[in-house]
C-alpha cells in the first residue's frame, strides 16, 4: 500500500481516523463529514464545493445514487455556464483550439474534486462495511496492495469504482485486432490499448532489414507492441518502461499469448543497453501536465518521452537501423504542438524520415459531435514514422 495520510473527524461526539487512500494520488480532503442516505444531493453537493468530504454510512447503492446526482449537477452547471459564453470566433473551437482544449481539462479536474468528495469506509481485507456492498478485495490488493494491520481506511466513491472497473478490464481482456483477435490484459496503472489502430500500423509497416533478430519496444506499458512484433516473427523484444505494474502486465501479457521466450521486459527510462535493427515507441499523445497518476500514459509534459525518444534514438540503432515512432497529430489539432515543431525535433536529433503510415481513429469519441474537442478528433490522424540515422 502507498504512503497514506490520516483522515480525521468527529461523529456522534468522538473523534475518529481512518487511513485515506487514493489510487490516483488525490490529496485527502481537509473536511469530513459524514452523511447516509437521508442526506439530499443539494447538501452534499453544497459540502462538496466547499472542501468537505462525505463519508457515507448508509447504502451502498444509496451513495451510487448520490454521485450520479452530483455528475448530473456538474453537467447542468457546464451547460449553464456553456450557455453564457458569447457566440462567434472567440467561442469556437477552430479559432482557439488550445484554449478549448484547456477548459476541457479545467472542467475535467473541477469534476474529479467534486465527485471525489463522496467517500465510503474500509475496514481491513478491503471489507466495505455498507449494506449490499459488493466485495472489492480483489481489485483493491491489486490496485494497493495488501491491507496492513487493523486501522480502518477510506477511499472515494469515484476512486473505488476506477478500481473496480480496472479490476473487471484485467479478467475480461481487450482484443486486438493486430494480434489476430486476442486479448491484452491490462494490469491497474497501465494504460489499456483501447485504440487498436497503433498496433494495426506496427502489425503493417515492413520490417527493416535484421530486425527479425532483436528489437526495441521502448515504453511498452501492456506489452501489446512487443506481442504483435512477436507474432510478426521477432524473436527477441527488449520491452522497457520505468513503471513496475508495467513491466509485470508485459511479462503476464506475452505469456498468456505464448511470447514468453521472446520478449524481455527490462526497466529503464526510455533505451536499454545496446542497439538494434528497429525501436519502437508509443508515447503519450498530447504535450500536458497529468493531474493524476493515472494520467501519465496520456500526457507527457514538455512532450519529454517523445523528444527523448527521438534525441536518442540513432545512439541505439544498430547501422541501416529504422525507429518507429507512433503518434497521432491530435495535438496539433488542439495548438499544442505544430508539425513543424515535430519535424524540427527529428532533424535535430540526427534522423532521417523514410516514410509515414497513417491512419484514422475508430474509436467512438471521433465521430461524437457531443465531445468538447470534437472538431480535433474528427481531424486526427494516427501516423508510424520511420526513422533512420541520417548519417546512418
Amino acid at each position: 500500500m502507498p504512503d497514506h495520510t490520516v483522515l480525521t473527524w468527529t461523529e456522534d461526539d468522538r473523534p475518529h481516523t481512518a487511513r485515506w487512500l487514493s489510487a490516483t494520488g488525490a490529496p485527502p480532503p481537509r473536511r469530513v463529514e459524514p452523511g447516509d442516505d437521508r442526506m439530499p444531493a443539494a447538501v452534499a453537493y453544497k459540502l462538496a464545493c466547499e472542501g468537505t468530504a462525505v463519508l457515507w454510512r448508509g447504502d451502498y447503492h444509496g451513495a451510487r445514487q448520490l454521485l450520479a446526482a452530483l455528475g448530473r449537477r456538474l453537467d447542468k452547471r457546464g451547460s449553464r455556464r456553456r450557455g453564457k459564453e458569447p457566440a462567434g470566433p472567440a467561442a469556437d473551437h477552430a479559432a482557439d483550439p488550445a484554449a478549448a482544449f484547456h477548459r476541457h481539462r479545467q472542467e475535467q479536474g473541477h469534476r474529479a474534486r467534486i465527485l471525489g468528495m463522496l467517500l465510503v469506509p474500509l475496514q481491513p481485507g478491503y471489507d466495505v462495511p455498507l449494506n449490499r456492498a459488493p466485495d472489492v478485495a480483489a481489485a483493491c490488493t491489486e490496485a494497493y496492495g495488501p491491507y496492513p494491520g487493523d486501522e480502518p481506511a477510506a477511499v472515494a466513491l469515484r476512486d473505488l469504482l476506477g478500481v473496480l472497473g480496472a479490476h473487471q478490464w484485467q479478467q475480461r481482456g481487450v482484443e486486438v485486432p493486430a494480434l489476430g483477435g486476442e486479448r491484452i490484459h491490462p494490469h491497474y496503472g497501465v494504460f489499456a490499448p483501447v485504440r487498436g489502430e497503433y498496433a494495426d500500423l506496427v502489425a503493417e509497416a515492413p520490417l527493416p532489414p535484421g530486425a527479425e533478430r532483436l528489437a526495441f519496444d521502448v515504453g511498452t506499458g501492456t506489452g501489446v507492441l512487443a506481442a504483435v512484433l512477436a507474432r510478426r516473427g521477432v524473436r527477441r523484444i527488449v520491452a522497457t518502461d520505468l513503471n513496475d505494474r508495467a513491466l509485470a502486465c508485459a511479462r503476464a501479457n506475452a505469456d498468456r499469448l505464448g511470447y514468453g521466450d521472446q520478449v524481455e521486459p527490462v526497466r529503464a527510462d526510455l533505451f536499454p543497453e545496446g542497439r538494434a535493427p528497429l525501436a519502437v515507441c508509443n508515447p503519450p499523445w498530447l504535450p500536458a501536465k497529468p493531474t493524476s497518476t493515472l494520467e501519465y500514459a496520456v500526457y507527457d509534459p514538455g512532450s519529454r518521452m517523445l523528444r527523448g525518444f527521438l534525441d536518442g534514438l540513432a545512439d541505439h540503432l544498430e547501422p541501416a537501423g529504422e525507429g518507429w515512432l507512433i503518434v497521432s497529430d491530435l495535438a496539433e489539432h488542439l495548438g499544442l504542438r505544430s508539425r513543424d515543431e515535430l519535424l524540427g525535433w527529428i532533424a535535430a536529433a540526427g534522423l532521417t524520415v523514410t516514410d509515414r503510415l497513417d491512419t484514422r481513429p475508430r474509436h467512438p469519441r471521433a465521430t461524437d459531435p457531443d465531445d468538447p474537442l470534437h472538431a480535433a478528433r474528427g481531424a486526427e490522424v494516427t501516423s508510424l514514422w520511420r526513422l533512420r540515422a541520417t548519417d546512418g
